[in-house]
Protein backbone atom coordinates (compact mmCIF):
# COMPACT_ATOMS: atom_id res chain seq x y z
CA UNK A 1 0.00 0.00 0.00
CA UNK A 2 1.19 3.87 -0.69
CA UNK A 3 0.49 6.27 1.56
CA UNK A 4 -0.46 9.91 0.36
CA UNK A 5 0.71 12.42 3.15
CA UNK A 6 0.23 16.33 2.77
CA UNK A 7 3.49 17.15 5.04
CA UNK A 8 5.53 15.69 7.44
CA UNK A 9 7.27 18.22 10.35
CA UNK A 10 9.11 17.96 13.33
CA UNK A 11 7.17 20.24 16.11
CA UNK A 12 5.53 20.08 19.91
CA UNK A 13 2.37 18.88 20.37
CA UNK A 14 0.41 21.84 20.86
CA UNK A 15 -3.10 20.42 22.00
CA UNK A 16 -4.41 17.98 24.90
CA UNK A 17 -2.51 15.99 27.62
CA UNK A 18 0.41 15.82 25.86
CA UNK A 19 0.72 19.41 24.63
CA UNK A 20 4.63 20.63 24.62
CA UNK A 21 5.87 16.97 24.09
CA UNK A 22 7.98 16.90 20.94
CA UNK A 23 6.88 15.27 18.07
CA UNK A 24 7.27 14.36 14.86
CA UNK A 25 3.77 15.23 13.03
CA UNK A 26 2.81 12.88 9.96
CA UNK A 27 -0.48 14.46 8.32
CA UNK A 28 -2.38 12.46 6.01
CA UNK A 29 -4.16 13.59 2.80
CA UNK A 30 -8.06 12.74 2.94
CA UNK A 31 -10.93 13.16 4.91
CA UNK A 32 -14.15 10.68 5.10
CA UNK A 33 -16.02 14.10 6.52
CA UNK A 34 -14.96 16.90 4.55
CA UNK A 35 -13.41 17.02 0.49
CA UNK A 36 -10.89 19.94 1.78
CA UNK A 37 -12.29 22.37 -0.32
CA UNK A 38 -14.10 25.69 0.53
CA UNK A 39 -16.96 25.05 -1.37
CA UNK A 40 -17.98 22.13 0.10
CA UNK A 41 -17.51 23.70 3.72
CA UNK A 42 -20.82 24.27 4.26
CA UNK A 43 -22.56 20.85 3.90
CA UNK A 44 -19.50 19.26 5.38
CA UNK A 45 -20.21 17.45 8.90
CA UNK A 46 -16.94 19.32 10.59
CA UNK A 47 -17.65 22.54 9.27
CA UNK A 48 -15.25 24.12 11.65
CA UNK A 49 -12.13 22.46 10.61
CA UNK A 50 -9.09 24.47 10.42
CA UNK A 51 -6.58 22.31 8.56
CA UNK A 52 -5.41 22.12 4.95
CA UNK A 53 -5.06 18.36 4.00
CA UNK A 54 -5.63 18.33 0.28
CA UNK A 55 -2.68 16.98 -2.00
CA UNK A 56 0.45 16.45 -0.99
CA UNK A 57 2.48 19.23 -1.59
CA UNK A 58 3.38 20.19 2.15
CA UNK A 59 6.65 20.14 3.41
CA UNK A 60 7.57 16.48 3.74
CA UNK A 61 5.08 15.50 2.16
CA UNK A 62 4.54 13.23 -0.83
CA UNK A 63 3.49 9.56 -2.01
CA UNK A 64 5.25 6.97 0.00
CA UNK A 65 5.67 3.27 -1.58
CA UNK A 66 4.75 1.61 1.02
CA UNK A 67 5.29 1.20 4.90
CA UNK A 68 9.00 0.83 5.51
CA UNK A 69 9.41 3.81 3.39
CA UNK A 70 7.30 6.39 5.23
CA UNK A 71 8.96 4.85 8.72
CA UNK A 72 12.16 5.47 7.22
CA UNK A 73 10.89 9.32 6.40
CA UNK A 74 9.72 9.90 9.89
CA UNK A 75 12.71 8.61 11.50
CA UNK A 76 14.81 10.78 9.32
CA UNK A 77 12.33 13.83 10.59
CA UNK A 78 12.93 13.36 14.24
CA UNK A 79 15.83 15.81 15.01
CA UNK A 80 17.26 14.88 18.44
CA UNK A 81 20.19 14.28 19.05
CA UNK A 82 20.48 13.19 22.51
CA UNK A 83 16.71 12.18 23.43
CA UNK A 84 17.82 10.24 26.82
CA UNK A 85 14.71 9.66 28.68
CA UNK A 86 12.12 10.24 26.01
CA UNK A 87 11.04 7.81 23.32
CA UNK A 88 10.66 9.24 19.87
CA UNK A 89 7.08 10.32 18.99
CA UNK A 90 4.93 10.95 16.00
CA UNK A 91 1.53 11.61 15.77
CA UNK A 92 -0.45 10.25 12.96
CA UNK A 93 -3.24 13.13 11.72
CA UNK A 94 -5.22 14.72 8.95
CA UNK A 95 -7.49 14.76 7.93
CA UNK A 96 -8.69 11.60 8.90
CA UNK A 97 -5.47 9.64 9.24
CA UNK A 98 -7.54 5.91 9.94
CA UNK A 99 -8.69 5.86 6.26
CA UNK A 100 -4.54 5.01 5.42
CA UNK A 101 -3.29 3.76 8.91
CA UNK A 102 -2.80 0.26 8.94
CA UNK A 103 -0.97 -2.00 10.60
CA UNK A 104 1.52 -2.58 8.23
CA UNK A 105 2.34 1.56 8.89
CA UNK A 106 2.23 1.12 12.67
CA UNK A 107 4.04 -2.35 12.88
CA UNK A 108 6.92 -0.51 10.67
CA UNK A 109 6.74 3.13 12.62
CA UNK A 110 7.08 1.06 16.14
CA UNK A 111 9.87 -1.36 14.24
CA UNK A 112 12.41 2.13 14.25
CA UNK A 113 11.42 2.85 17.57
CA UNK A 114 8.45 5.45 17.10
CA UNK A 115 5.81 5.79 20.34
CA UNK A 116 2.47 5.90 18.20
CA UNK A 117 -0.06 8.43 18.02
CA UNK A 118 -3.54 8.87 16.18
CA UNK A 119 -5.69 12.04 16.43
CA UNK A 120 -9.12 10.62 14.49
CA UNK A 121 -12.41 11.17 14.04
CA UNK A 122 -13.41 7.97 15.61
CA UNK A 123 -15.76 6.85 12.41
CA UNK A 124 -13.17 4.21 11.49
CA UNK A 125 -11.54 1.59 13.72
CA UNK A 126 -7.58 1.68 14.29
CA UNK A 127 -5.49 -0.98 14.07
CA UNK A 128 -4.05 -2.65 17.21
CA UNK A 129 -0.26 -1.19 18.21
CA UNK A 130 -1.34 2.30 18.43
CA UNK A 131 -0.04 3.41 21.89
CA UNK A 132 -2.19 7.26 22.19
CA UNK A 133 -5.21 7.23 20.26
CA UNK A 134 -7.50 10.97 20.43
CA UNK A 135 -10.76 10.82 19.15
CA UNK A 136 -12.69 13.97 18.10
CA UNK A 137 -15.94 13.63 17.31
CA UNK A 138 -17.92 15.20 14.84
CA UNK A 139 -21.69 15.89 13.86
CA UNK A 140 -24.01 13.58 11.48
CA UNK A 141 -21.40 10.60 12.08
CA UNK A 142 -21.13 7.26 13.61
CA UNK A 143 -18.96 7.21 16.72
CA UNK A 144 -16.96 3.69 16.43
CA UNK A 145 -14.38 4.26 18.27
CA UNK A 146 -15.66 4.58 21.99
CA UNK A 147 -12.31 4.51 23.87
CA UNK A 148 -9.40 5.53 23.98
CA UNK A 149 -6.30 7.62 25.90
CA UNK A 150 -8.36 10.99 24.89
CA UNK A 151 -11.48 12.32 23.96
CA UNK A 152 -10.93 16.15 22.42
CA UNK A 153 -14.35 17.59 21.48
CA UNK A 154 -14.21 20.87 19.58
CA UNK A 155 -16.46 22.93 21.32
CA UNK A 156 -19.46 24.59 20.83
CA UNK A 157 -21.10 21.74 18.38
CA UNK A 158 -24.11 19.74 17.73
CA UNK A 159 -22.02 16.71 19.87
CA UNK A 160 -23.12 17.29 23.18
CA UNK A 161 -19.89 16.35 26.17
CA UNK A 162 -22.63 14.80 28.02
CA UNK A 163 -23.09 12.80 24.90
CA UNK A 164 -19.31 11.25 25.36
CA UNK A 165 -18.56 12.27 28.74
CA UNK A 166 -19.19 8.25 29.67
CA UNK A 167 -16.98 6.65 27.40
CA UNK A 168 -14.07 4.71 27.97
CA UNK A 169 -11.32 7.50 27.94
CA UNK A 170 -8.82 8.51 30.54
CA UNK A 171 -8.68 12.21 29.80
CA UNK A 172 -11.59 14.28 28.59
CA UNK A 173 -10.80 18.29 26.81
CA UNK A 174 -12.76 20.31 25.71
CA UNK A 175 -11.33 22.62 23.13
CA UNK A 176 -12.53 25.67 21.65
CA UNK A 177 -12.79 25.98 17.98
CA UNK A 178 -10.97 28.64 16.01
CA UNK A 179 -12.32 31.14 13.98
CA UNK A 180 -14.13 34.50 14.42
CA UNK A 181 -16.19 33.23 17.30
CA UNK A 182 -12.84 31.84 18.95
CA UNK A 183 -13.09 34.15 22.55
CA UNK A 184 -16.80 33.63 22.96
CA UNK A 185 -16.04 29.70 22.46
CA UNK A 186 -13.37 29.66 25.13
CA UNK A 187 -15.08 31.97 27.50
CA UNK A 188 -18.23 29.18 27.25
CA UNK A 189 -15.77 26.29 27.25
CA UNK A 190 -14.19 27.99 30.63
CA UNK A 191 -17.49 27.73 32.07
CA UNK A 192 -18.60 24.02 31.11
CA UNK A 193 -14.88 23.00 32.68
CA UNK A 194 -15.99 24.66 35.78
CA UNK A 195 -19.17 23.12 36.02
CA UNK A 196 -18.27 19.68 34.73
CA UNK A 197 -14.89 18.87 36.20
CA UNK A 198 -14.54 15.32 34.39
CA UNK A 199 -13.61 17.97 31.35
CA UNK A 200 -10.46 19.99 30.74
CA UNK A 201 -9.94 23.21 28.83
CA UNK A 202 -7.48 22.28 26.10
CA UNK A 203 -6.10 25.34 23.91
CA UNK A 204 -4.36 25.44 20.85
CA UNK A 205 -0.79 26.40 22.19
CA UNK A 206 1.00 26.05 18.76
CA UNK A 207 -1.30 29.07 17.71
CA UNK A 208 -0.56 31.71 20.03
CA UNK A 209 3.23 30.61 20.70
CA UNK A 210 3.90 30.46 17.01
CA UNK A 211 5.05 27.22 16.20
CA UNK A 212 3.43 25.09 13.72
Amino acid sequence: MSYKVKELFYTLQGEGARAGRAAVFCRFAGCNLWSGREEDRATAACNFCDTDFVGTDGPGGGTFPGAAALAAAIADTWKPRDAAGSRPYVVFTGGEPLLQVDSALVEATAAVGFEIAVETNGTIEPPDGIDWLTVSPKPSSELVVRKGQEMKLCFPQEVAPESVADLDFAHFFLQPIDGPARATATLGAIEYCRLHPRWRLSVQTHKFAGFP
